[in-house]
C-alpha cells in the first residue's frame, strides 16, 4: 500500500481470540507510547443486552483499554452496514485526531469491508423493504435464497439460506438497480485509508469442537435468561436481533417450538456454516497477514506486521479439513 498504516484491523472467523489479540495488541502499543482504541466490528455487538450470545467483553475485561461502538442500538433497531460505515469511520477519524491508534476488530466481514474499503451502497426503498420482509415472514428465507441465486448466484452463495435480513437486502438491491448485488471485494480494492490487517486463523478440525462447546457454554451461562429479559425490551420484533445466531433458537425455546438441546444443535450448526463463510470472505483479501490463533508469539507477529507493512502477506494455508 506504500503509505505508513494508521488503521489496524483484526479478522477471522468467530471463536479465534480476536478480541483478546486486540486487547493484547493493545497493551502492548500503549507500552511504547502509542495509546489503542478499539472499534468493534461485529455486528451483534452493537446491541445493548445482547451479552451472552455475542461473546462481549465486559466493562472489566476491556483492561481500561476505550471501546467504541458496543451497545449502540436497542434490539428494536435495525442494523446496516451503510450506518455502520459512517460510525465506525467517525470513530477511527477521532481517535486518530488524538493521535492514538485505532484497531477495527470483528468477525462481520460485510461491516469490516465497508469501513477498510471504498464500499458505496446503494439506496433502500421503504415499500419494497416492506414487500420483501413480509415475504420473508410468510415463505421463509429458502424461498428467497431460490429467488437471489438465480438472479445472484454469487451473492446468494456468500449470504447463504438463512441470513433472512441479507437477502432482504440484496433483493431489494437487485430490483433498485437492476444490477447484482454481489456482496464481494472489488478485483484491486481500493483502501480508505492505509490500513494493515492481521487474520486469526484456526483449522477446521481444531476450530469446529472450539464453536461446538462455545455454543454449549452459551446456554450454561445463561443465555436463555438474557433472551426472556430481552422479551420486553422488544427483540421478537426487532428486525435484526431477533435473528441472530444464538438469540433465535433462544426465542424458540421460550415459545415452546424447539426443545433447549434441538435449540443447542441448531445453534451449532448455524454457527458452522457461518464460520465457513467468515473464512472464505477474510481469505479472499490478498492483503491479510494471517497468524495461527495459538500461536503463543501472536503479539509478536502482529506487531511485526505492524511495524513492516509492505512484507509479503502471510497467507491462509489451508489444512486437511480447512
Amino acid at each position: 500500500m506504500g503509505a505508513e498504516p494508521t488503521l489496524v484491523v483484526i479478522v477471522g472467523p468467530t471463536g479465534t481470540g480476536k478480541s483478546d489479540l486486540s486487547l493484547d495488541l493493545a497493551e502492548r502499543l500503549a507500552g511504547d507510547g502509542r495509546a489503542a482504541e478499539i472499534i468493534n466490528a461485529d455486528a451483534m455487538q452493537l446491541y445493548r443486552g445482547m451479552d451472552i450470545g455475542t461473546a462481549k467483553l465486559s466493562v472489566a475485561e476491556r483492561r481500561g483499554i476505550p471501546h467504541h461502538l458496543l451497545d449502540v442500538l436497542a434490539v428494536t433497531d435495525e442494523a446496516t452496514v451503510a450506518r455502520f460505515q459512517t460510525e465506525a469511520r467517525a470513530a477511527i477519524t477521532d481517535v486518530l485526531s488524538r493521535g492514538g491508534v485505532p484497531i477495527l476488530v470483528g468477525g462481520s466481514g460485510l461491516y469490516v469491508s465497508s469501513v477498510v474499503y471504498d464500499f458505496q451502497f446503494p439506496g433502500t426503498d421503504a415499500a419494497l423493504r416492506a414487500r420483501l420482509e413480509a415475504e420473508l415472514t410468510e415463505q421463509g428465507p429458502g424461498a428467497l435464497y431460490a429467488r437471489l441465486k438465480a438472479v445472484d448466484p454469487v451473492a446468494a452463495a456468500r449470504i447463504g439460506a438463512s441470513n433472512g435480513r441479507r437477502l432482504v437486502r440484496a433483493l431489494e438491491v437487485v430490483e433498485l438497480t437492476g444490477a447484482p448485488h454481489t456482496a464481494a471485494l472489488p478485483d484491486e480494492p481500493v483502501y480508505w485509508m492505509p490500513a494493515v490487517t492481521v487474520g486469526l486463523r484456526v483449522q477446521r478440525a481444531e476450530l469446529t469442537p472450539r464453536l461446538d462447546a462455545r455454543v454449549e457454554g452459551m446456554w450454561a451461562r445463561g443465555l436463555v435468561e438474557e433472551v426472556r429479559g430481552l422479551i420486553p425490551d422488544g427483540i421478537e420484533s426487532g428486525v435484526t436481533a431477533s435473528r441472530a445466531i444464538g438469540y433465535a433458537q433462544a426465542l424458540g425455546q421460550l415459545a415452546g417450538t424447539i426443545s433447549q438441546a434441538q435449540a443447542i444443535e441448531e445453534t451449532q450448526q448455524i454457527t458452522r456454516r457461518y464460520a465457513r463463510r467468515q473464512v472464505s470472505w477474510f481469505k479472499r483479501s490478498a492483503d491479510t497477514h494471517w497468524i495461527d490463533a495459538g500461536a503463543p508469539d501472536r503479539v509478536a507477529l502482529a506487531l511485526a506486521r505492524l511495524a513492516d507493512p509492505a512484507q509479503p502477506a502471510e497467507h491462509w494455508t489451508p489444512g486437511p479439513a480447512s
